[in-house]
């Protein structure tokens, strides 16, 4: 694989700092992972990032450019010789890293094919609908990672495909009011119908920061259907190897306490961003650290098979 080290290198930096600023909650989850393993990381994340921002940037929204880009994307990753990471150090870090993973490249066509829809498709009239886009742009962000994580079974993948939607959801239920900003609604609208709640009421809410009863019950059932997501998924928790579950792990705890901060919010997301304090997703990362380490320590003493 004739790639350049520090040209490479440079790609996966750039790659990381798009992690960093975008992505604190999992990029500190992230850091838990072998040091090896991490550029990977950072590139699917760039990788997923750069579509997303083309299309959901408040301020400049370039749909053609999602297009553009999306062609380009697919050419890169299909072709069996890696791009000038001077040209785009995105998809070069990518490419590389799908090389490394061995990851079919169909799985990030479904991606950018959900990033796509966000250009036409505004609403979603079922859950199932919901799925639906979630499966590209979710679902397959969790079936990406899992060889990185050591998870190859394909219960493993179902799993890793759940939490990736749990994860999704949650993002969904926390910026309510900035894609109404957008024009959008992922809520399914028979969520609204079933709560009482019309798109107007919605966008009050949006305006005067004060969420009726209604919409406080809509988001409590929404918050309610991602924890049984994450419950869905919590058994690929044991399902990937042991250097990497701390990663996981803390990933699973911390996209779980932004849910907690909504509910502490009596479910207004219309004020500001709710997100985990920094001193507290530090927490949870040492203590996971520390569990996996007194847990790994147990093991090692335990009499292996056989032995009395």
């Amino acid at each position: 694989m004739s790639v350049p080290a520090v040209p490479l290198d440079a790609a996966y930096e750039q790659c990381r700092r798009i992690h960093a600023e975008h992505g604190r909650t999992y990029y500190l989850a992230t850091r838990l992972l072998p040091r090896v393993r991490r550029p990977h990381v950072w590139a699917l994340y760039a990788f997923a990032r750069v579509a997303d921002e083309l299309v959901d940037d408040l301020q400049h929204p370039d749909p053609d450019a999602l297009v553009a880009w999306s062609r380009t994307a697919m050419t890169v990753l299909e072709s069996p010789h890696p791009p000038e990471t001077a040209r785009d150090p995105v998809l070069a870090a990518t490419w590389h890293t799908v090389r490394h993973l061995g990851l079919e490249p169909v799985l990030f066509e479904e991606f950018l094919t959900s990033m796509r829809m966000d250009i036409t498709v505004d609403r979603y009239a079922t859950w199932q609908d919901l799925r639906g886009y979630m499966r590209g742009s979710a679902a397959v962000i969790g079936e990406m990672m899992a060889p990185l994580l050591g998870a190859t079974r394909p219960d493993a993948l179902q799993r890793a495909g759940m939490l990736g939607e749990a994860f999704q959801l949650t993002n969904f239920i926390r910026d309510v009011a900035e894609d109404l900003d957008r024009g959008r609604i992922y809520l399914p609208l028979e969520d609204l119908e079933r709560f009482g709640v019309s798109e107007d009421e919605l966008r009050l809410a949006r305006t005067s920061g004060q969420p009726s009863p209604a919409v406080r019950e809509l988001l409590a059932f929404e918050v309610r259907r991602a924890l049984e997501l994450y419950e869905d998924a919590r058994p690929g928790l044991a399902l990937v190897d042991t250097r990497s579950r701390p990663c996981l792990e803390a990933a699973f705890v911390l996209y779980r306490q932004i849910l907690a901060e909504v509910v502490a919010a009596d479910h207004n997301v219309f004020v500001r961003r709710l997100s985990v304090p920094g001193w507290q997703r530090l927490g949870t990362a040492a203590r996971v650290v520390v569990a996996g380490a007194v847990g790994a320590s147990r093991a090692r003493l335990l009499p292996s098979a056989g032995t009395s």
